[in-house]
């Protein structure tokens, strides 16, 4: 008999992505990783939304732009659903536009895809752990963002 309080959970995860070849190569490279497991795959926002809701992953991987639903929009659909989910988003955008509202929508992790792989397990465990992540790219935006001066005074929610 295992015990299962010296025993870490596998972390589920349900992978977000329109390019079946990046869904086949994080399925792939997750599954190498003891300790964690593909639960599901999304295809865009819409199943995302279904599975995430369906499934109850442990961390779900987000691509921001994507067919039928994008990512913001799937973000704040399952952060409305299920406010507990541990939403990291992997993409290929860096701009403002789609960083703050990703990260302000609920998104507790965001990377970039050229991350390296030992960054991305370091990120999922993180956010299953519900501590932030970022790349230091976004991590050096979101700085600089809240440290701008501004004539307005300021706000509650600075992003």
């Amino acid at each position: 008999m295992t015990n299962n309080k010296t025993e870490p959970a596998t972390i589920r995860i349900l992978i977000t992505d329109d390019h079946a070849v990046v869904r086949e190569g994080l399925r792939t490279f997750i599954s190498t990783e003891s300790g964690m497991e593909v639960v599901g795959e999304a295809m865009d926002g819409v199943e995302s939304v279904q599975m995430a809701c369906d499934l109850k992953p442990d961390v779900i991987l987000m691509d921001m732009a994507m067919p039928r639903m994008g990512g913001l929009e799937a973000i704040h659909k399952i952060k409305e659903q299920c406010p507990d989910a541990q939403i990291l988003v992997l993409t290929s955008f860096s701009d403002d536009e789609t960083v703050f509202p990703a990260i302000k929508a609920g998104a507790l992790g965001y990377l970039l895809k050229n991350t390296s792989p030992n960054r991305l397990l370091s990120a999922i465990r993180d956010v299953h752990q519900g501590k932030p992540s970022m790349s230091s790219d976004i991590a050096n935006k979101l700085m600089r963002e809240l440290q701008r001066k501004s004539d307005l005074p300021p706000t509650k929610e600075p992003l």
